[in-house]
């Protein structure tokens, strides 16, 4: 038993054997060699022996001590994270709803009235008289053959009434 004792005090007990020798040491006799044992260490290390009465005056400090109850630093710190990343989503609505209402412009007036440029514009386009032969001289200028991705020869072209 003393051999299993002295291992527990080095840590070179095998996980498996910690219970069994935890167990033995419910026994009065195997608490009086860990005591001993204890008392040897203190006298290698240079510690000396505790003084006279050191246990009664220590429980009586520790039970003179005030109760401390404040929240686990954990549990402040899960609210510290959710107060975060609350304000940041009320932050990334606040700057999408301000984008989108500054796109939408003033008012549906304002809107309307657009719409209703546009078809008065609509109605006063003319049909293009462009005759058909400068289209095709000319065609190289145009923006159009660029965007689409066309060669120079695959532009339509189209004329009104009974000119080719």
């Amino acid at each position: 038993m003393n051999e299993n004792i002295s291992r527990l005090m080095d840590g070179e007990v095998d996980a498996n054997e910690v219970d069994a020798v935890c167990t033995a040491l419910k026994r009065q006799d195997a608490m009086a060699i860990w005591t001993c044992y204890h008392v040897i260490g203190d006298a290698m290390r240079g510690t000396g022996a505790p003084r006279a009465g050191f246990a009664e005056s220590f429980a009586e400090r520790f039970a003179a001590e005030p109760t401390v109850l404040a929240p686990s630093r954990q549990h402040s710190s899960r609210i510290a994270t959710w107060s975060w990343a609350i304000a940041a989503t009320l932050a990334a609505v606040t700057v999408v709803g301000w984008t989108a209402s500054s796109l939408l412009g003033d008012t549906p007036a304002a809107v309307a009235k657009a719409g209703e440029a546009t078809a008065v514009n609509a109605a006063r386009v003319r049909a293009s008289t462009i005759p058909a032969d400068y289209l095709m001289a000319h065609q190289e200028y145009s923006p159009a053959a660029a965007i689409q991705g066309v060669g120079p020869y695959l532009r339509a072209v189209a004329t009104q009434g009974d000119r080719p």
